[in-house]
Parts: C-alpha cells; sequence; structure tokens
C-alpha cells in the first residue's frame, strides 16, 4: 500500500470504519497532489502534504471533508461548498434524475429550484438541459452566493431569488424543484456528529409538531405544471397525499436507491 494512504488511514484508526477511513485517505492525497487513484496505488514513495496534520486534526473532530477542502464532485459538477451550505447527497442527484427522466428533453421549460443552498439541483438540471430557463431561490443570502460562484464556476447560467418561500409569493414555473428541510427535531438523536456539529440546522430542520410546512406552502401556492420533492422518507405518503388535497394528479412515490421512499411528484394545471 501507498506509505501515505497507510499513514492516514492508520492515524483515523477508531474515528471511522475501515474503509471510510481509507476513502477519505484516498481523497486527502488525491486533492492534495492532483494524482489519480491509479498512480497514488501504485506509488511506493511517500506523498509531501504540507498540511497534512492539519486535515486529519479537522477530520478526528468529524468536519465533512468536503468542507475542508471548500468544494466536492457532484452529478459531474464542481461545486465550492462552506457551512452555509449542505453537502449534497446521492439521494439529491436521483431527485434530479427523476426530473430529467419525467420530463422530455426536447421543449424549453421554466424552473424553480426552491432552497438551492450551493445551487447544486439548478446547477444539475441546467448542465443537462441547457435550453431550461432555471431559477434558483433561498431564503439564506450566503448561500445564494456560494450557488451563484458555482454558477460561474460551472459555467452555466442560472438566476437567483432570495425569498422566503413559507411568506413571499412567487411566480409561475412550469416545473418547481426542491430539496426543503424535512429532517424533525427528534431525529437529532440518531444523527452523526458530522452533521449536527457541520452543516446548517436551518437547511435540516423543521419542528415535530409540523414536519410538511415547507410541502404544504409550496403545494399550496399552485403556481406549477410539474412539481417534484425529496422528502423525509417517514413522510413520503403523507406528501402525496397532501399533493392530492391541493389538486394535483398523476402523483408518483419513488424510492432511493436504498429502497426508502425518498421522492414524491405530481403535476397540475393552473
Amino acid at each position: 500500500m501507498n506509505p501515505t494512504i497507510a499513514y492516514i488511514q492508520s492515524e483515523l484508526n477508531g474515528f471511522y470504519p475501515p474503509d471510510e477511513a481509507l476513502e477519505l485517505a484516498y481523497w486527502i492525497v488525491e486533492e492534495s497532489t492532483g494524482l489519480s487513484r491509479a498512480a497514488i496505488s501504485a506509488c511506493k514513495d511517500k506523498q509531501n502534504i504540507s498540511n497534512i496534520e492539519i486535515i486529519l486534526a479537522r477530520l478526528r473532530k468529524k468536519e465533512p471533508i468536503q468542507y475542508i477542502f471548500a468544494h466536492t464532485l457532484w452529478f459531474g459538477l464542481d461545486l465550492t461548498l462552506n457551512q452555509d451550505t449542505l453537502i449534497p447527497r446521492p439521494e439529491t442527484a436521483e431527485l434530479v434524475s427523476l426530473v430529467l427522466n419525467t420530463m422530455p428533453q426536447t421543449g424549453t421549460y421554466s424552473v424553480l429550484d426552491i432552497g438551492t443552498g450551493s445551487g447544486a439541483i439548478a446547477l444539475a438540471l441546467k448542465a443537462r438541459r441547457p435550453n431550461w430557463q432555471i431559477t434558483a431561490l433561498d431564503l439564506s443570502e450566503s448561500a445564494l452566493a456560494v450557488a451563484a460562484q458555482n454558477a460561474r464556476r460551472n459555467n452555466l447560467d442560472i438566476d437567483f431569488i432570495h425569498a422566503d418561500i413559507l411568506s413571499d409569493e412567487i411566480g409561475h414555473f412550469d416545473i418547481i424543484v426542491s430539496n426543503p428541510p424535512y429532517i424533525t427535531e427528534s431525529e437529532k438523536v440518531s444523527m452523526e456528529s458530522n452533521v449536527l456539529d457541520y452543516e446548517p440546522d436551518s437547511a435540516l430542520f423543521v419542528p415535530d409538531h409540523d414536519p410538511l410546512r415547507f410541502y404544504r406552502r409550496i403545494a399550496s401556492l399552485k403556481a406549477v405544471d410539474f412539481l417534484f420533492f425529496e422528502t423525509n422518507s417517514r413522510f413520503a405518503t403523507e406528501v402525496a397525499q397532501l399533493l392530492r388535497d391541493y389538486g394535483y394528479t398523476g402523483i408518483g412515490i419513488y424510492n432511493d436507491m436504498y429502497g426508502k421512499q425518498r421522492m414524491v411528484a405530481g403535476r397540475i394545471k393552473v
């Protein structure tokens, strides 16, 4: 094994499972040297990573590596991240794929991404459908600044709106897609410190007494023809019923890669 990889893995032993420690080790060396994984594996010499002890100390505190290096690769995009923005998950990539697979490839659609954060969903859609008119909305001005930086970084043209979807009105869009806060406060006890201590609470949590507040508000606006949500798997059925109550049709509940009910979609004509 590459000696640098072996050293990093040993230093993370006890803090992460062996497979995760190995993955982190390769991530660090790839980021720090620019070498490919194959080149790293073939190399028997130790790589000189000047800030390795700082990186390891931060990892031992369970800080996500995406924040340490201030970016991540996701859905073919290189996205800047900081603690004002969530780290985009594989499940959210499945939401993007659901939109792309549902809508015809031809034609131009206006799309609103509500709660855009780093801009991941909006930018992924724009990258795959350049003719779509994409708008990204968020309550956090600092998150919107990151999203705008990511649009420039990936050379994609996105419109941005600073607004509170719970109170502000929006215009009509052909498609609304949203991964809103959906984790209840009571679920915090089962969550890892790398999420609780570093990712923004406002983008994650909703009160136990009203877990569907964002879904209800967005559905009630009826400002859309097609609506796509990422959901808490505990509430996917309730989100689907909520859409029926507001007159949506063609409602589907879709499982993620882990078999959990993670996405809900429907349509309405206004």
